[in-house]
């Protein structure tokens, strides 16, 4: 049988990055925090943290944290079905992508989670690996391009992002005046959200082009577009964060110009969540899959 105390401080810990900090926020003192941690791998007969060069769960402890999420999430319905059990807000730990995070993501949780007193702790990750985070137990919940579900988890199809190649009209008569070439694309600064997006690279492909290029890194959403309107680069950039009947005027009107109207990158979006998350997952999810099909182009 777990002690669950052992567990909300390996839980703690991971969250807030030390022992330290885990002690405030539990209100213990750190060498308190970490005999609970030795007596929880005393018990397992195997560590659940690794201390260098970073501290981060083993797969042990990895295994421990996602038992931890789907436990907290049982409990959220147990005290909705007996109120005088808790008023304990609900947290609950997301991956997702940071374009879904800057346009529609908000709008399509904000009443639940103040409905539901739920808490979030959003993981930004790349929607190409965001899966990641859910087979390491990191994560309850994770939204991605992948359509494969880990083992012990479902999938549900969300919509679609189209995104387009913008840059700054200066920039692309200095670099694109002869059109979308090899030899521009060899030598024109492009903007790429992280060392894992592979959008440009689809971009590329789709123009015939498939060779080196010269790019900034830069993961955030609004720094990308910033990069953009400064002229550093081009990049691609989703639809529903340039201004239109729909949504938010989130770029000037003007102040990008597309570099192939015709050629767009679309990401397909999926909610993967643990099967055994109670209720409250399934209405969770039953209101993002609504808020997809409101906010996202349909699959195609």
């Amino acid at each position: 049988m777990l002690d669950y105390k052992l567990l909300e401080a390996l839980i703690t810990v991971v969250e807030t990055g030390g022992f330290e900090r885990a002690g405030l926020a539990l209100g213990l003192s750190q060498s308190a925090v970490s005999q609970r941690i030795k007596l929880l791998e005393s018990r397992l007969g195997q560590p659940v943290l690794t201390r260098h060069p970073n501290l981060q769960a083993t797969p042990a402890g990895r295994r421990l944290l996602n038992h931890a999420q789907q436990v907290q999430l049982l409990e959220r319905d147990l005290r909705r079905q007996i109120p005088a059990l808790s008023e304990d807000r609900t947290r609950l730990r997301i991956a997702l992508n940071a374009d879904s995070l800057a346009t529609w993501w908000g709008d399509a949780i904000g009443a639940f989670c103040q409905q539901e007193g739920l808490l979030l702790d959003m993981v930004v990750e790349d929607q190409d690996v965001g899966l990641r985070r859910m087979r390491e137990g990191d994560v309850a919940a994770c939204l991605c391009s992948s359509d494969q579900p880990v083992a012990g988890a479902r999938c549900i199809e969300l919509g679609q992002m189209p995104y387009r190649a913008w840059a700054r009209a200066d920039y692309v008569e200095q670099h694109f005046g002869n059109g979308l070439t090899a030899e521009a694309f060899r030598e024109a600064p492009a903007i790429v959200f992280g060392p894992h997006d592979q959008l440009q690279h689809r971009f590329l492909a789709q123009c015939g082009y498939h060779g080196r290029f010269p790019y900034h890194l830069c993961p955030s959403s609004e720094g990308f577009i910033r990069l953009a309107m400064a002229g550093m680069g081009y990049g691609m950039i989703p639809d529903n964060m340039i201004a239109n009947q729909d949504t938010t005027l989130l770029v000037p009107e003007g102040a990008l110009v597309n570099l192939d109207e015709e050629t767009a990158v679309t990401v397909p979006l999926y909610w993967h969540y643990w099967r055994h998350g109670g209720e409250f997952m399934e209405r969770l999810t039953e209101t993002i899959a609504r808020a997809g099909r409101q906010l996202l182009q349909p699959m195609a």
